[in-house]
């Protein structure tokens, strides 16, 4: 099935013009170039390595390729990028003020504080990584890996198509 280049809509296959938006669909280009081949020149990357550039940087590239990128693929790991991502990062400023090591301060403080604060942080960067690792890869692979409660939030919160 095809996808609109404008909206990111699908379209199926024979049709000429978008349901949603009314862009021209499959219609070949002066240089012979398909619609299909037109929405990967958005980026000039193929969907896995959009989808896997959606995550490189956190929530960062994740906005950018939500903005930037129109395919529905693309923009389900970018919206799940700016949810997970974004999530963990909040988490993590509002953990580092809580037990005082952060640049914002914190009420945190004594050894205890310290040290249950410095292990809920290792833990929760810890499993940062392995998240950011397990996504890029299996966005790469052509894989929609939906982690269980971001993925439904981010497609309620961006409208990303499942």
């Amino acid at each position: 099935m095809a996808h609109c280049t404008k909206c990111g809509a699908a379209v199926a296959d024979g049709i000429a013009f978008c349901g949603s938006c009314g862009a021209p669909v499959g219609a070949t280009s002066a240089s012979g170039a398909t619609a299909a081949s037109a929405a990967s020149a958005q980026t000039g990357l193929s969907e896995n390595a959009a989808g896997a550039l959606c995550y490189v940087l956190g929530w960062i590239t994740g906005l950018i390729f939500f903005f930037v990128d129109k395919r529905p693929y693309v923009r389900f790991h970018a919206a799940q990028s700016i949810v997970v991502f974004g999530g963990l990062h909040i988490l993590e400023i509002v953990l580092g003020m809580v037990f005082g090591f952060s640049l914002f301060g914190g009420l945190g403080g004594g050894l205890i504080g310290f040290g249950l604060g410095t292990a809920v942080y290792m833990l929760i960067s810890l499993g940062s990584l392995v998240l950011w690792i397990l996504l890029m890869i299996k966005a790469g692979q052509g894989q929609r890996f939906r982690v269980p409660i971001a993925a439904n939030l981010a497609e309620s919160i961006f409208k990303a198509q499942a």
